[in-house]
């Protein structure tokens, strides 16, 4: 297929009576529920109270909100009336099965590389699920972005469709990893960065870093500017447990999708990190990761002489008993900051957020629950606390600029969770 095809006007795909779910075996069931937790399907189309796929967590994008939809089998309010051919339709090429332009926001432009086995197996588990009735409320982007047909234009720059082909140079780990990364577990979409009309860059670009619902997603391994470098072996921990030790715990929209992957074969986690990093740095020795960590946590052991009294203070009161390099652990596991990812990024808000936040809910229980400032600390206390944790943590790393706007920007973003009704995160500066 070519990119002239994404140009097709489409025409309604005919309702069907809903499928009985005793049509599909249980393993093709089986099969597509792994699935399902490669795409994360739950992670955005989880209804209200966490019925099942009934959709309506808002994605906040520049151009506006992006309601998830409601994919339960429900014939009135979900698509228990989808044929197969819509549900194709839906996942490789962005049309609904009425004929109206869904938004890249569902990655389809991923998605399109499944396989039709896979994308067999997924309509039968989503089918077999039970149905949920619920109307969630309206995807409402600005104009001009709010004209679907304007989607027509978007495919036809951006959508390559068609299933990734094996590297027969590579093994077959690897070549499944990269089905799985780079197809249904859409990595691309949050970790690499997007032009100005929202569709992915690509080339040197893909898997460089992005930014989704206010977080910042790192770039992955040859561009990461993880203090210390991933290994294949960090990477299928992190994947398997939200947590490693010279890396940090997952937070965010992470921790959800750790939590997804758990259902996954241990097999499949570990082709998924062979993959990834490959991509980087090849045969890191897991040797000189340790050394750079060792090092790192000795020079975190030494107060910067300039640290913020204010900031210094609040550390020792809110944040030692968990972050110290040295101590018992008391909650989980004991992250060390001078590893943390988010204290040597180029910006402050990732951080800001989890001290804001909070992790109140983990990849796994094991991991610990962090609470959240929010409400105990003023933007001014979070702005000391943060110019502490980098001066210390990250003394070679140049202080952040406009610390307090990254405060307030955050802040602005806080609610109870991401259901709609959510205010838009503040654009940065």
């Amino acid at each position: 297929p070519t990119a002239a095809l994404a140009l097709t006007t489409w025409s309604a795909i005919a309702p069907i009576a809903r499928p009985d779910p005793s049509v599909f075996s249980a393993a093709t069931i089986e099969r597509g529920r792994l699935l399902a937790a490669v795409g994360d399907c739950a992670v955005c189309h989880v209804g209200p109270d966490a019925l099942g796929l009934a959709g309506g967590r808002g994605l906040h994008t520049p151009f506006g909100t992006v309601v998830a939809t409601n994919i339960t089998p429900d014939v009135a309010t979900g698509i228990g009336t989808w044929s197969y051919p819509a549900f194709e339709r839906a996942m490789r090429q962005g049309g609904s099965r009425d004929g109206h332009n869904l938004y890249p926001a569902h990655p389809y432009t991923s998605f399109t590389k499944a396989t039709d086995a896979d994308l067999q197996a997924l309509y039968a588990f989503v089918m077999a699920e039970p149905a949920v009735t619920h109307v969630p409320p309206p995807t409402a982007l600005a104009a001009p972005f709010d004209n679907r047909v304007l989607m027509r234009l978007w495919n036809g720059l951006f959508l390559r469709q068609g299933t990734l082909t094996p590297d027969p140079a590579r093994s077959q780990a690897w070549n499944r990893g990269r089905y799985l990364v780079e197809g249904l577990g859409h990595c691309s979409a949050c970790h690499s960065p997007r032009n100005a009309l929202g569709a992915e860059k690509g080339g040197a670009a893909h898997l460089a870093g992005g930014t989704v619902d206010g977080w910042d997603a790192p770039a992955l391994m040859a561009l990461s500017t993880a203090p210390v470098p991933w290994t294949a072996e960090a990477l299928y921990t992190y994947l398997s447990t939200g947590h490693d030790a010279h890396h940090g715990v997952a937070a965010g929209p992470m921790a959800a999708v750790v939590t997804e992957l758990a259902a996954l074969p241990d097999a499949d986690r570990r082709a998924m990190a062979d993959y990834v990093a490959s991509l980087g740095t090849p045969n890191l020795a897991s040797e000189a990761a340790t050394a750079r960590a060792e090092a790192l946590l000795s020079r975190a052991a030494v107060e910067p002489l300039d640290a913020s009294a204010l900031g210094q203070r609040l550390y020792n009161g809110a944040c030692a008993q968990c972050h110290e390099p040295t101590g018992p652990t008391l909650f989980g596991v004991r992250p060390a900051l001078a590893l943390n990812t988010g204290v040597h990024a180029d910006r402050p808000d990732n951080l800001t957020r989890v001290i804001l936040e909070g992790i109140t809910e983990p990849a796994h229980s094991a991991l610990g629950a962090m609470p959240g400032f929010a409400t105990t600390y003023s933007d001014a206390q979070v702005s000391a606390l943060l110019r502490y944790i980098r001066a210390r943590f990250a003394p070679e790393a140049a202080p952040w600029a406009r610390v307090e706007a990254s405060v307030a920007r955050v802040r602005a973003t806080l609610v109870p969770s991401g259901m709609v009704g959510a205010a838009p995160p503040v654009p940065p500066p």
